[in-house]
């Protein structure tokens, strides 16, 4: 198979709602031609490199998926409605048996949320599989940024953390000896938040109205909140037992509490959305809560002074807080 016939085959059937503008132009020409009339163009990038980011073993189906998650996830903590989406491939061989699980994985994510994929690029690579995809969204201002906390602020975070940090390590363990009972049912229960996570795109347009300040978890909650605070140029207060924790976490007995702890805090590849808003903002944040049926947990506060304080159940300072994740670090 040609590298045009396997763009032919796998990757230029959309059904996204982008494709019926007058103007729109897609895959087949030059440069794709897309209608941004309906708000400020919002775009985003991530790559995903086999060794790095994903096992060589991994579902093609869920790494379909996952490349496309990890940028609709950014575009949901800028509250924007995604729109179209480019994607650049790097493949040792062009394997039908790996194009077609992992072409329809992508297309129903980016079909659920009427996501077009408009262009990219199919290349060889000399060893392993690259992906990189280009999100493109749109967003009415004013924009949600990272810099606008606000102090008083209520610190929230959605869903509950910890379990793709726990998979990532488990299957790390796998690869160095068998695993026993109670870590292949741990793995079991926490696998799929690591290779199918969900992005909140519709939750984060519900909260445009709400927050001052948003982002998504993708490096670690302590790690990326901090970002936020670096950019607003405040601190915050987080209370370590309002944090929630997925309950595959809590009810095994393969965790000890420095490492269900360290998950928590600073496991990255959740994709849930951390942000402040108003005090005056929590009656309808927790009703947008109840009526979505999203887990929204209230975790923390903004403060001035430019730190970034964790306190344990009994409002003591914890040290040492652990670091999430860094690729040159």
């Amino acid at each position: 198979m040609d590298e045009f016939a396997l763009i032919r085959q796998y990757f230029t059937n959309n059904t996204a709602s982008v494709t019926e503008s007058s103007s729109f132009v897609g895959i087949g020409d030059d440069c794709a031609v897309l209608d941004a009339s309906q708000g400020d163009l919002v775009v985003c990038k991530d790559i995903l490199i086999e060794g790095r980011h994903f096992f060589a073993d991994v579902d093609p189906f869920l790494l379909g998926h996952k490349a496309l998650a990890v940028n609709l996830s950014d575009l949901a903590a800028m509250g924007a409605k995604p729109l179209a989406c480019l994607m650049g491939i790097a493949l040792p061989k062009a394997d039908p048996q790996w194009l077609k699980p992992f072409s329809q994985g992508f297309k129903a994510l980016a079909e659920c949320f009427d996501c077009a994929l408009v262009g990219g690029d199919t290349t060889r690579s000399e060893q392993g599989i690259f992906i990189s995809v280009t999100a493109l969204g749109l967003a009415e201002q004013p924009h949600v940024l990272r810099s606008n906390a606000q102090v008083g602020d209520d610190i929230w975070v959605s869903g509950e953390l910890g379990a793709p940090k726990v998979a990532l390590e488990l299957l790390l363990l796998q690869q160095q000896r068998s695993l026993n009972h109670a870590e292949l049912s741990l793995l079991k229960a926490t696998r799929r938040r690591l290779e199918q996570p969900e992005p909140q795109v519709t939750l984060g347009l519900l909260l445009k109205p709400y927050v001052h300040a948003m982002i998504d978890i993708s490096d670690g909650l302590l790690q990326d909140l901090s970002h936020i605070l670096k950019a607003s140029q405040v601190g915050a207060i987080v209370y370590e037992e309002q944090i929630p924790i997925d309950g595959a976490l809590l009810d095994s007995e393969v965790l000890n509490p420095e490492q269900r702890s360290q998950a928590v805090l600073a496991g990255g590849d959740e994709y849930q959305l951390c942000f402040t808003a108003s005090l005056n903002n929590r009656s309808y944040i927790e009703q947008l809560a109840l009526s979505s049926g999203t887990k929204l947990r209230r975790i923390g506060k903004i403060i001035a002074e430019s730190d970034l304080v964790l306190l344990d159940s009994k409002h003591k300072v914890i040290e040492n807080l652990p670091q999430g994740f860094n690729h040159f670090a």
